[in-house]
């Protein structure tokens, strides 16, 4: 269930989708690929309001935890559960250090395999969760590029990433 980066790098990577559920950069898939200005500016309104809301509720209720708050919790870890999630590969390509050479990369899976171009190995969004579970028969993680031009028809079966 781990997946390799390595070729032209100058860091071999390798990475366990396992763990990505506990990791902050995680994305939810079913909205990752809607306008990604409106998701934006709707994410920052957003934290506008909620902290907002927790100046508000510091000034009338104290610094005591109101029970809104282990509801809220339950929430999350509910949507943990059940939510599908992908992890941006740019972060993990960039660590893996690709040398100034290095043009393409080729996405190695049980079916064969699929060379794309560095700048849209940047892209890719790896799916490692659907419906709140592991992606265990045809995973470790789906492949989605990044305009979403794939998403009926994902790569699956995974098993590296060779940097050319």
């Amino acid at each position: 269930m781990v997946i390799v980066i390595k070729g032209n790098v100058k860091f071999t990577i390798t990475l366990d989708p396992s763990v990505w559920i506990f990791d902050d950069r995680k994305v939810d898939v079913h909205t990752y690929f809607t306008n990604n200005d409106e998701v934006t500016q709707q994410k920052e309104t957003d934290d506008i309001q909620k902290i907002s809301a927790y100046w508000d509720r510091e000034i009338q209720e104290g610094a005591v935890s109101p029970p809104t708050l282990q509801t809220e919790k339950q929430f999350e870890k509910e949507k943990i559960l059940t939510g599908t999630f992908g992890m941006p590969f740019a972060p993990f390509l960039r660590n893996a250090e690709p040398n100034d050479d290095a043009a393409r990369v080729v996405i190695v899976t049980e079916h064969g395999d699929t060379t794309i171009s560095i700048a849209e190995a940047y892209e890719l969004l790896l799916c490692f969760s659907k419906d709140g579970k592991p992606l265990k028969e045809d995973g470790p993680v789906h492949i989605y590029f990044g305009d979403g031009s794939n998403r009926g028809n994902p790569i699956t079966h995974v098993r590296a990433f060779i940097v050319e």
